[in-house]
């Protein structure tokens, strides 16, 4: 899929969120890579072969004290060859970004991966 139609897939995953959480979110940049660096491949402990589809870089809404400002823009990124090998069809890509994203958007608002877990099972 060629970049600028799986970054639109983001922009609708995004705009398909609840209005409470969209329009909360704010100084976040959401950005697509084809896949991680190294330095972030490093940084996470993957091995090769290991893949991750979407990460937040960032300081988390729960994290943030009275003197927090003036910094640079969160960004979550969505790593595409992840996401389009882990996909059959253009609409499993579709879900599989919304959901990318919505994961990604959880930790801006200080969630877990552990909490994500839970409340998926729920």
């Amino acid at each position: 899929m060629r970049r600028h139609r799986f970054e639109r897939l983001v922009v609708r995953a995004l705009a398909s969120l609840p209005r409470q959480y969209r329009d909360r979110i704010e100084n976040v940049a959401v950005l697509v890579a084809a896949e991680p660096d190294e330095e972030t491949r490093r940084g996470l402990g993957l091995q090769p072969g290991e893949v991750v589809y979407g990460l937040y870089f960032g300081v988390p809404l729960t994290e943030r004290g009275s003197s927090y400002g003036m910094e640079l823009p969160d960004r979550i990124v969505l790593y595409q060859k992840a996401i389009e090998g882990a996909s059959r069809s253009d609409t499993t890509i579709m879900h599989l970004v919304r959901k990318v994203v919505v994961h990604e958007v959880a930790h801006h608002f200080g969630l877990s991966d552990a909490e994500l877990r839970r409340l998926s099972q729920a």
